[in-house]
């Protein structure tokens, strides 16, 4: 354990850091489960509304630096191809 202030200070900010980028990857993770859930069950509305906002949540875990890049393209590409060769 830190004994100076400011050290005790960014354990604290650290740990907080970390639930959220947790909280983020989990919540990506679900989005692309959910997704491949309504690409099975035919449903093209409902996987249409989760991708876009799969989209937005993959490319904020991008940004933070929480995903690489060349899997968040091969995730939205797959997806994407899947949900346009739904009939």
């Amino acid at each position: 354990m830190p004994n100076i202030k400011s050290s005790k200070k960014a354990v604290k900010v650290i740990a907080k850091k970390t639930d959220e980028n947790h909280e983020l990857k989990a919540k990506v993770k679900n989005l692309i489960k959910a997704c491949e859930k309504e690409i099975a069950s035919g449903n093209k509305e409902e996987a249409n509304k989760i991708f876009k906002d799969l989209q937005k949540s993959i490319d904020k875990a991008y940004q933070k630096g929480l995903i690489k890049e060349n899997k968040v393209t091969r995730e939205k590409q797959r997806l994407n191809a899947k949900i346009k060769n739904m009939k």
